[in-house]
């Protein structure tokens, strides 16, 4: 006899979750992009990801400017809009699921010593797959930049497109002068943490460290950090840029379209894109400019692929060369971390998969936009550390600490285990004896890197994954100052900030190094080596530089050397990579890039902690809210909760 009672007490979880499945599918099927396009554009930009969106949203606000905008993937998913579903994502259908080479300074935990190299194949790129941090990287990575040969690029010039493109949730942080508002990127303070986040920044202060605006007027500092997101969902560049815009009549968004290749001209002049779609083999030609925003993998790929790279590597395939660039493919730059340091605790205050993934929370998320699963990625906070190596004086941090709430083992080896890619026997020994268990790690994190790597192409066949070799840890600079984040996050996880938690050492030795002395400089070092975790931020592979510069494949205003009608605009003209996530830098990028094409040089002037600050703080969600073609729809859904679900994915206002 079925029990109805228990029926009815589901129904506060089943009728949200399914309306907004067929909320997402309705949403997914409104006219946003296209099957049909045309042979010629004024604009080509290949790639819809972090810049590549942005870029065809600001050069597309000229009505008389015609663009298409080219994107290897397809459209995101629903599990994309749930924050704390992000390492699901890697390894799917979305994912271009490279890996790196053998790396033999590093990776020595991970099968093959190889790291995966998650890079999103879908509408919004990285941003759709990544963890939504927004952190803008530290003042002084842009006057390097500038100072480097760049004029344009340094903080106070780059500083309004980070204000141009942001809309800020947060009435707290918006006071102080470094954030915008009615941008169309939003912003805002995740509206969960667990229990033990507070002792994080507790250990924070403990050490010197204040509880701060990580974009704010200083970079050291513990906080829980704003991220990309939108009344609880992700807020991706496709849904901020693409998705607000739809029905834009001259931008043509063409899904699982691939480029394979730009011709030139006689003159070396980029006239066309050939892509691939369905299975067949089309042509769009540009009068006036092509964009390559593919990102630090796939733009020095394409543009190997066009005959403009390394004369040798090229010829070496039998590519054509167009033009000799040295510097394609090269100055590979990534954050990397050293995993395995977590502790047990016996209080019920993490993230442990059984407790957090049912009926409540996905109740919770749906109808209000709140608890565990509008955590970002399942981080709990983000610290800025001074190591021993760094200046203590100055605010110049060399390390960032993820605070995760949980360890490989608390979702049972489902995700973490396959997508870090850890090898069998270091999970069975290292984690599995713990599966489920309460648990927290800190990852710090390296942020300006010595060790360089280079990617190159396989093959001249556009659909062979290129090699990628970044080089992990071979300069021992990098290693050092890891180990030393690594003394400083072990006195800090067991300070006293943690007494209530009953903190626990984690019981099991790290596998390969047991002959070392545990939580000793050399069993610190045999840990980094083994479980060296990337954080998914590659650049550098088409240096921005001046002419003088041999291996600079762009100029300041991010124009191909030796073509014309190219320009590259995405995290691979980085010249140096920035000291934080980089999601939000290259959101900048695009801003700035786009604004370039339009032969804006220098932007207006807003200083940083001048910001205007709006009148109207106490709007909770802000200035600036997006209206839907559906918004009438919006009473029709109000019960449930269902009328926030589809505000956030962008359905209604």
């Amino acid at each position: 006899m079925v029990e109805y009672h228990h029926v009815i007490a589901m129904l506060p979880a089943i009728i949200p979750s399914t309306v907004m499945f067929w909320l997402h599918m309705w949403q997914r099927s409104m006219p946003f992009t296209t099957e049909v396009f045309d042979k010629e554009y004024d604009y080509i930009v290949v790639g819809a990801g972090s810049a590549g969106a942005v870029v065809a949203n600001r050069l597309s606000e000229d009505p008389k400017m015609k663009v298409l905008l080219l994107e290897a993937g397809g459209y995101e998913t629903f599990q994309s809009e749930i924050p704390m579903l992000a390492a699901r994502l890697q390894l799917s259908e979305w994912d271009w699921k490279y890996k790196t080479e053998p790396q033999k300074y590093a990776c020595q935990g991970m099968k093959e010593h190889r790291s995966t190299w998650p890079r999103g194949k879908v509408l919004g790129g990285c941003s759709t797959l990544n963890y939504m941090l927004y952190i803008r990287g530290n003042k002084r990575d842009y006057d390097i930049w500038e100072n480097l040969g760049n004029p344009g690029w340094g903080w106070k010039d780059v500083f309004y497109y980070f204000i141009k493109s942001e809309d800020n949730r947060d009435p707290d942080i918006i006071k102080n002068g470094y954030h915008g508002t009615g941008g169309r990127l939003t912003v805002s303070t995740p509206h969960y943490t667990t229990p033990i986040a507070g002792a994080f920044l507790e250990a924070g202060k403990a050490f010197g460290y204040p509880n701060i605006d990580l974009n704010g007027p200083i970079q050291s500092g513990f906080a829980v950090p704003q991220g990309t997101i939108r009344r609880g969902a992700r807020c991706s560049t496709a849904k901020a840029f693409l998705r607000d815009i739809r029905g834009r009549p001259n931008l043509h968004t063409v899904i699982y379209a691939q480029a394979t290749r730009v011709i030139f001209d006689k003159n070396k002049r980029a006239i066309a894109v050939e892509f691939d779609k369905n299975g067949e083999h089309h042509v769009a030609y540009a009068r006036q400019e092509i964009v390559l925003s593919a990102g630090a993998v796939n733009s020095p790929q394409l543009l190997m692929l066009s005959g403009v790279g390394p004369r040798e590597h090229l010829e070496s395939l039998g590519i054509p060369v167009v033009h000799h660039s040295p510097g394609v493919g090269q100055n590979l730059q990534d954050h990397i971390g050293a995993g395995g340091l977590q502790f047990l605790t016996d209080a019920p205050v993490t993230v442990v998969q059984p407790r957090v993934f049912v009926a409540k929370s996905f109740t919770q998320w749906s109808s209000l936009g709140i608890g565990p699963l509008t955590m970002l990625g399942g981080l709990d906070g983000l610290g800025f550390i001074k190591t021993k190596y760094a200046n203590q004086s100055d605010d110049w941090p060399d390390v960032e600490i993820h605070f995760i709430p949980s360890c490989p083992s608390s979702d049972g080896g489902e995700s973490v285990r396959k997508n870090m890619g850890l090898k069998d026997e270091l999970f069975l020994k290292v984690f599995a004896p713990n599966l489920y268990k309460d648990a927290y790690s800190y990852y710090p994190v390296l942020l300006r890197p010595r060790s360089v790597g280079y990617m190159k192409l396989r093959s001249k066949n556009p659909y062979d994954p290129p090699i990628i070799d970044p080089k992990y840890l071979s300069d021992p600079f990098d290693v050092a100052t890891l180990v030393d984040s690594l003394k400083i996050s072990t006195a800090m996880a067991l300070s006293k900030a943690f007494d209530k938690f009953n903190p626990r050492v984690w019981p099991q030795a790290w596998y390969g190094c047991e002959k070392h002395k545990p939580y000793s400089e050399p069993f610190f070092e045999c840990m980094t080596r083994s479980f060296t975790a990337t954080i998914y931020h590659p650049v550098g592979t088409a240096k921005m530089g001046p002419k003088s510069d041999p291996m600079a494949v762009v100029d300041p205003q991010l124009r191909v050397y030796g073509v014309t009608g190219l320009r590259v605009i995405d995290g691979s003209i980085m010249p140096k990579i920035v000291s934080g996530n980089t999601n939000a830098p290259i959101i900048m990028i695009g801003e700035k890039g786009a604004d370039l094409m339009k032969g804006i040089l220098r932007p207006p002037p807003i200083y940083p902690g001048q910001a205007p600050i709006p009148k109207y703080l106490s709007q909770p969600e802000g200035p600036h809210v997006t209206r839907g073609p559906f918004s009438k729809i919006g009473s029709l859904f109000s019960s449930f909760g269902v009328k926030r679900f589809a505000q956030r994915i962008g359905l209604v206002g």
